[in-house]
């Protein structure tokens, strides 16, 4: 076993990672403001799979992301801003015909809501084709999420072609986030769906509270959620700022979440589910990938984007091999 690949049941880990999906520009009131109160609009870039892929590259793992976008200006900076991130964006198609898609945040004291204006946008218009690509056929792993299959009925097909292949035939294996919209699923379709998706991947990502939401309120821990989804050699529950368990066959591994002073939670999912699979790749044994999930989902939270700076190498070897009451005491102090 090396730090480029790491033996989980019966495959390899192994990059470059390919991750696949939409992302779309983001307007965002600048300064931090109510919608209807704000008086000036920043833009910046938001998307689950390119998310994952920047945070990858950051922890220095090999990364693409696997898209389409418009022949237009938000196109063209979000493909930049991607690619300077150290992401290989040579699997982006460009479509002529079809926009960018857009969201608005409008910030609360609660929560953010967003709006979106996605709907016929040139990444909804993937199909399964694209699974021919180079950038996905020479990966050594796939990664996407339940965003993608909610976008159109090509983009589930392209979903459910990936992990149609029998487990034991797959030639890569396929890392699959639940990353429940619910707004994107309006025909009530999203639990049977997704639990089906889910079942069939490789490694699957899930918070409790989206479990519970989709597949009953029954599931009080992350040990029913794992009786429900036996099926993927490795599950992951992540149960909100408390802890996150990875199930690697039938070993349990939990770690609690350290303290961290939250700014806005966007984007921390997908930084979890990147620091995580950044240590299989390196790996490590599951304790250890769950505390860089923990660390990069840290740096999601401390900014008000979905992207933030990582710790510095030494503080994030430091916080891996720190003691159980440092790691407690979260990453904000030390």
């Amino acid at each position: 076993m090396t730090a480029a690949s790491r033996t989980t049941g019966r495959w390899s880990v192994r990059p470059p990672v390919a991750c696949i999906g939409e992302t779309m520009a983001a307007l965002v009131p600048d300064p931090v403001a109510r919608l209807e109160e704000a008086g000036r609009l920043g833009v910046r870039i938001a998307g689950a799979e390119s998310n994952v892929a920047v945070y990858l590259a950051d922890h220095g793992v090999p990364a693409r992301w696997v898209s389409a976008l418009g022949d237009d200006p938000f196109g063209r900076r979000i493909r930049s801003e991607v690619a300077a991130s150290g992401v290989d964006v040579s699997g982006v198609r460009t479509d002529p015909h079809r926009p960018t898609g857009l969201l608005v945040k409008d910030p609360g004291t609660e929560a953010t809501r967003v709006h979106y204006y996605r709907r016929g946008s040139a990444a909804s218009a993937l199909t399964a084709d694209v699974l021919n690509d180079d950038a996905v056929r020479t990966a050594g792993l796939v990664h996407l999420s339940g965003i993608t299959p909610a976008l159109s009925p090509g983009c589930h097909e392209l979903v459910a072609a990936l992990l149609e292949v029998p487990a034991a035939e797959r030639p890569r294996p396929v890392s699959f986030d639940v990353n429940h919209r619910p707004a994107l699923w309006p025909d009530g379709t999203a639990a049977t769906v997704l639990l089906g998706l889910t079942r069939r991947a490789d490694i699957a990502f899930v918070g409790l509270d989206e479990a519970q939401a989709l597949w009953g309120a029954g599931l009080t821990d992350a040990a029913a959620v794992r009786e429900l989804l036996p099926e993927p050699r490795v599950l992951v529950v992540k149960d909100g700022g408390r802890a996150a368990t990875a199930f690697d066959g039938d070993r349990a591994h939990t770690v609690p979440a350290p303290r961290v002073e939250v700014v806005e939670p966007v984007g921390a999912g997908d930084a979890f589910a990147a620091g995580f699979l950044a240590g299989l790749l390196r790996g490590e044994e599951p304790v250890r990938a769950l505390r860089l999930g923990h660390l990069t989902a840290g740096a999601a939270l401390r900014v008000t984007g979905d992207h933030g700076p990582l710790p510095d190498p030494a503080r994030l070897a430091a916080l891996l091999d720190a003691g159980p009451q440092e790691w407690a005491a979260g990453t904000d102090h030390g």
